[in-house]
């Protein structure tokens, strides 16, 4: 990728050197792609390279192997939503998992749509719940796309595919409502919504974080990332106290 211009949704900023930043950015057709942006850091670059904002970037660099030097021209500017607690933490943690899960350089192009309308949504909705679903399908593409999907089409037990109520911890797949009976404690609740889809209602929007924070953990987010994971606890915390 000597060269490449093409849109791209902010994910990851960090600084480099005194006034540099190397910016990670979720592009439709590269996957997840880093850039050295000169005065990254400045007063003018600080609102563009906000994580959620869409941009159109141009990447240069001599060797594919090289760091592509970056620079970005703002398309569209979601800033005044990161002085709103709650969707300021649903884009905080949704770019955040975006720039530790996904691996630089493999095109995940639904991901990108889908990530696209998950910042859409924060940005339309009114309330919270207008979003919270978009998240968990979110968070729930992410997994399969990386390879971690949850099988969620028939009973681990049984094989039937009606009355699907539990996800097992451990297969990663559905139980139905009579297989669980007895074991229901160690089974995670399987929210309606992601099998029906529609909407749902608080209950099942944090049974569906909790469904998905789980194999996020397990399988996604390791010991290392444990300041992606507190992103994540913080956006909870926050919607159960909306829910309150």
């Amino acid at each position: 990728m000597p060269t490449l211009t093409t849109s791209a949704i902010v994910c990851a900023v960090r600084g480099h050197g005194e006034h540099g930043a190397i910016a990670r950015l979720l592009t439709p057709h590269h996957g997840l792609t880093p850039g050295y942006v000169r005065g990254g850091r400045s007063r003018a670059m600080r609102p563009v390279l906000l994580p959620g904002n869409m941009v159109k970037a141009e990447y240069r660099a001599r060797t594919d192997e090289q760091l592509a030097g970056l620079t970005v021209e703002l398309a569209h500017s979601r800033a005044p939503l990161h002085a709103e607690p709650l969707p300021a933490a649903a884009i905080e943690w949704s770019c955040a998992l975006t720039a530790v899960a996904l691996p630089e350089g493999t095109p995940y192009p639904a991901l990108h749509q889908a990530l696209g309308g998950l910042l859409d949504a924060v940005e339309a909705a009114p309330a919270a719940r207008g979003w919270a679903v978009a998240l968990v399908r979110y968070e729930l593409l992410l997994l399969a796309e990386l390879g971690f999907g949850l099988d969620l089409t028939r009973c681990a037990a049984t094989g039937e595919a009606e009355n699907l109520a539990y996800v097992s911890p451990r297969s990663s797949a559905a139980v139905s409502r009579a297989a669980a009976i007895g074991y229901e404690s160690r089974l995670l609740p399987l929210p309606a919504f992601l099998l029906e889809g529609g909407a749902g209602d608080w209950g099942q929007i944090l049974d569906g974080l909790r469904l998905t924070g789980f194999f996020l953990e397990r399988s996604v987010l390791t010991e290392r990332r444990a300041d992606v994971l507190a992103a994540r606890e913080r956006l909870v915390g926050r919607l159960k106290r909306a829910v309150a």
